[in-house]
């Protein structure tokens, strides 16, 4: 079972859709959710962000930062859905996911017993103590 974790906390995957692999973009139909992996070129889902309602970007590893270039990538295309980082993301990764414009981040009940959730809601205060926006201020 996998756990959502948002700002509030862990809760369970709500999502009513189908989740396909990129390789099968011509099979999208509205609604659908997407999923990414690192070594994917976000590009390639230009043509159909207004049909697909997720995208889950796949972390195979905790030092593998792909995948927070390609949430920033999708928001500058015009993504406005759900964007969900699966996989090796860590509590303490938590702010910057969130500040890349991921809405939320799927971890496996392994992760969850090592990081419970007071880790992550110790992070959910992510537009606080953002020193890049401070400098800008």
């Amino acid at each position: 079972m996998t756990i959502i974790v948002t700002d509030t906390g862990f809760g369970v995957d709500d999502f009513p859709g189908v989740i396909r692999p990129l390789s099968e973009i011509e099979a999208i139909q509205e609604g659908d959710g997407v999923e990414i992996g690192p070594a994917d070129d976000p590009r390639a889902l230009v043509g159909v962000l207004g049909q697909v309602a997720l995208i889950r970007v796949r972390f195979p590893a905790f030092n593998d930062g792909r995948g927070f270039s390609h949430a920033r990538d999708l928001r500058s295309f015009g993504y406005h859905g759900r964007l969900r980082a699966a996989g090796h993301v860590l509590a303490d990764q938590y702010a910057m996911a969130r500040r890349v414009g991921f809405d939320e981040v799927e971890i496996d009940e392994a992760l969850a017993q090592r990081q419970p959730e007071p880790q992550w809601l110790a992070r959910a205060d992510w537009r606080e103590n953002y020193y890049q926006g401070r400098l800008r201020a």
